[in-house]
């Protein structure tokens, strides 16, 4: 069992954070007062320039979904046109600057067409393969795995019991 290591900020602790942004506080300052870590106050910050208090009040509610025209844009205008990612986040409304860093390694790799939604799901074909097995070939599928342990099962019993490697004949087995 796998235990999560992300950590959730209530919205209150949230809410003092954009208090102290109306201000003008610097990060690192919010983080310190806070007792919170500076790289999740860094994110919030971005998200407070980008698309204001309210959807910092409702982060970790979902995903954002930005369109295939917005990505590009984004990603271009930090690639291409030299914008800072600070600018992009706060020019697109993007609010994760994860996402922004993903888009733009994307479109220096592959360009525009890098950006495009892809399929999501199981791939096509990855269904039943082939005619359904007769019960004949089944249990011939059967026999060889269960042979194929036995015959682990006696190399293992031979190199645990020190025999010499290869032994096949042990106590009466054959």
């Amino acid at each position: 069992m796998s235990v999560g290591l992300c950590v959730r900020y209530d919205r209150g602790l949230r809410e003092l954070a954009a208090g102290m942004f109306d201000r003008g506080v610097g990060f690192r300052t919010v983080a310190r007062e806070l007792g919170v870590p500076d790289e999740a106050v860094r994110q919030w910050s971005y998200t407070y320039r980008a698309v204001g208090r309210e959807r910092l009040m409702d982060m970790g509610g979902g995903r954002a979904a930005y369109g295939f025209d917005t990505r590009v844009a984004a990603a271009r205008a930090v690639v291409e046109d030299g914008a800072t990612k600070s600018e992009a986040i706060e020019r697109f409304a993007v609010a994760s600057r994860s996402s922004l860093d993903r888009w733009c390694r994307l479109y220096r790799e592959g360009g525009e067409e890098a950006l495009r939604p892809g399929r999501r799901g199981r791939p096509r074909g990855s269904g039943a393969r082939g005619p359904a097995a007769t019960r004949e070939q089944e249990l011939e599928e059967r026999v060889r795995r269960l042979e194929a342990q036995v015959a682990y099962l006696k190399r293992g019993f031979c190199c645990f019991r020190g025999l010499e490697d290869g032994c096949w004949q042990v106590d009466g087995w054959s």
